[in-house]
């Protein structure tokens, strides 16, 4: 297993209460729920890019 680095994380509290909620309802911990939000985001962004280099091979 990969081993985790802590740090600091400023969010504003609005934020920190809908993060909250989203995270209960998914029966994932507040920190569980942002590392499966960033995890997500990260494969979107990949497959995005992925995407993105298969076009410009096409035309390329």
């Amino acid at each position: 297993m990969a081993e985790k680095k802590a740090f600091v994380l400023r969010v504003n509290p609005d934020m920190l209460k809908e993060l909250e909620a989203w995270a209960q309802q998914d029966f994932r911990s507040l920190n569980g729920q942002i590392e499966y939000l960033l995890s997500e985001a990260l494969k979107k962004k990949k497959r995005t890019k992925a995407k993105e280099d298969e076009a410009g091979d096409v035309t390329g």
